[in-house]
């Protein structure tokens, strides 16, 4: 959801996280990473203009920061 609410395709976000496609892919479908894969696609997302909501009661998600 954040990767298409940045409006970035899954090989550009691959790219700006310096992974590979296929790591994009498997992050998506759940699997499970190492800490810093995981670091560098949140890092490539929030550059990209994601916000991470904590959970607070209605649980985690994402937003586009206000310009």
């Amino acid at each position: 959801m954040a990767r298409a609410a940045a409006g970035l395709g899954v090989r550009e976000l691959a790219a700006a996280a310096k992974v590979s496609v296929d790591t994009v892919v498997r992050f998506e479908q759940g699997e499970t990473l190492r800490e810093r894969t995981v670091d560098a696609l949140r890092a490539a997302l929030e550059a990209g203009g994601v916000e991470f909501i904590p959970e607070n009661g209605g649980g985690a998600g994402v937003r586009l920061k206000k310009s």
